[in-house]
């Protein structure tokens, strides 16, 4: 049975903000900060995780681990009707960070990380070859400035 989401409270978002900064902070310090107990950090810890809000990863830096070549793909679907089809094949791949539906000039925006432009090449060459697929346009990024999570404070008002 799946269970309801309860609103985000400013306890929650608060919670929130200092898992982004360090996700082993403990709940020990965010406690003494948010001057509430270590059991109910625990217990909204817990229920956000249940809910799906967070979880919990190590975030790698691309670059200081090895990928060298990272990009943004337009890609174009024809027929219209395929975009769903072609989103979900092209989800599962590894080499992908980021992919949505788009309105205007193109349907689908991919971003990857790739070992180096010879992997890109070849990613870029798979994709075309996926049924749906009617044209890509590759961009590739010369240098990231800022690779982030979303600042919480953007939805207080």
């Amino acid at each position: 049975m799946a269970k309801t989401k309860l609103p985000l409270d400013d306890l929650d978002f608060s919670i929130l903000t200092y898992l982004q900064q360090d996700g082993r902070v403990s709940f020990t310090i965010i406690a003494e900060k948010l001057n509430v107990s270590i059991g109910t950090v625990r217990t909204r810890f817990n229920r956000l995780i249940e809910e799906g809000t967070i979880s919990i990863i190590g975030r790698v830096d691309p670059e200081k681990v090895g990928f060298r070549s990272y990009a943004h793909i337009a890609v174009y679907v024809r027929p219209a009707t395929l975009k769903e089809t072609v989103a979900k094949r092209i989800a599962v791949l590894p080499e992908v960070s980021f992919l949505a539906m788009t309105s205007g000039a193109y349907d689908l925006e991919v971003n990857v990380m790739c070992r180096d432009n010879d992997h890109l090449l070849a990613f870029v060459d798979k994709l075309s070859t996926f049924e749906g697929v009617y044209q890509t346009n590759t961009t590739i990024y010369f240098k990231v400035y800022k690779y982030a999570q979303p600042d919480l404070m953007l939805l207080k008002g």
